[in-house]
């Protein structure tokens, strides 16, 4: 039996790609070889490469005048990648609402001019701030935040109005998870390993006209246009991971798309939030308007009693409900691939526990 897995990541995947993975681990489409073994340069994995692309961009709505690669690093290489691919005017504002803006701000106050133009850190991160155009300096090279923040349960319930300044955003652990316009960002990128696939690939998400403002000290691995130019193959690719992507996207794809699954998200956070806001034993400390879809924090009265519910849930099935350090207490993420009986399971346990340590 599968435990129900809520860990911020890496996380589940949907049983039916693992299942199919399986399958063609010794021999992926009559190849006779694995895709951790081919060439990056066969015909076969170009297919692969080539698949994911298209999908992603269907299911994103991405326009033509956006190019779409597939790198290594981790979102956390994009902090540094995106200053030093945009930075003309080397300066930017940066919007710090948990530990990865932070990160991204710290990693590019080494570039330039960089201002946190914004913080809900005198709340402990438990809320978004409301931005508009008035919010940044002009004539800066590009505005950054965190569309989704694993760590506090907050999200963004708008788009923040950047004016003619590109908005950058680390969608890591919200894509595909909802309805995002593209055309309002200028650059997007998101690790693989919350809602798309294992660990090891990143995508980035940019538009055209950015694409080649790099800085001359820019590396050329971690140059966008690099491989844009090269589709993605200017070097070894994470092979693996891309492939397992292209399946979750197939899966996305057959199962409604980005329209069914954010239906769906909203109908597991609902249930999930509700019961918290009902209970008098649980809660969740997240503004209302800002609480995330997808990874949700909460707390029993105590910490001893935290302690013991992380415990008792995994001997039920329920594993990686530890919150981080910063919050502590419990955090579900309930990414695209944890299914709704995933969430009345959790419900279930918390309302056995509360009765037993009330």
């Amino acid at each position: 039996m599968r435990n129900y897995n809520f860990s911020a990541g890496p996380s589940m995947l949907p049983l039916e790609v693992l299942e199919d993975v399986q399958r063609e681990l010794l021999d992926y489409g009559g190849t006779g070889m694995s895709v951790t073994e081919m060439s990056h340069r066969s015909k076969a994995y170009e297919a692969i490469n080539a698949e994911a692309e298209s999908l992603l961009r269907e299911l994103m709505g991405i326009p033509d005048g956006y190019d779409v690669i597939f790198v290594q690093g981790g979102a956390s290489l994009q902090f540094e990648a995106v200053p030093l691919n945009l930075c003309v005017k080397k300066a930017a504002d940066y919007v710090v609402t948990g530990n990865f803006s932070g990160k991204a701000f710290k990693e590019a106050q080494k570039y330039g001019d960089m201002v946190c133009a914004a913080t809900s850190k005198d709340k402990n991160f438990t809320y978004i701030p409301r931005l508009d155009k008035s919010s940044f300096r002009e004539g800066i090279d590009y505005v950054h935040i965190c569309h989704n923040n694993t760590i506090f349960g907050t999200r963004y319930d708008y788009i923040p109005d950047t004016g003619d300044t590109p908005l950058v955003a680390d969608i890591s652990s919200s894509i595909l998870s909802q309805e995002l316009d593209v055309t309002e960002f200028g650059v997007l990128y998101a690790g693989a390993q919350k809602n798309l696939g294992p660990a090891g690939v990143t995508i980035v998400i940019v538009r055209r006209d950015l694409a080649d403002r790099a800085d001359p000290l820019c590396p050329t691995m971690i140059k966008w246009a690099t491989q844009i130019a090269e589709h993605s193959l200017y070097n070894t690719p994470p092979a693996f991971s891309t492939y397992v992507v292209m399946k979750v996207l197939r899966h996305l794809k057959k199962n409604g798309g980005v329209k069914a699954m954010q239906k769906r998200n909203e109908e597991k956070a609902k249930l999930l939030y509700d019961f918290i806001d009902n209970s008098d034993y649980y809660t969740n400390a997240v503004e209302k308007r800002s609480r995330s879809l997808m990874n949700v924090p909460f707390v029993t009265p105590s910490e001893d009693a935290d302690a013991r519910f992380v415990t008792a849930a995994a001997s039920n099935g329920l594993v990686a409900l530890k919150g981080h350090r910063l919050v502590g207490g419990m955090r579900a993420s309930i990414y695209n691939a944890m299914p709704l009986e995933g969430v009345k399971k959790l419900i279930e346990f918390m309302k056995k526990f509360e009765k037993e340590n009330k």
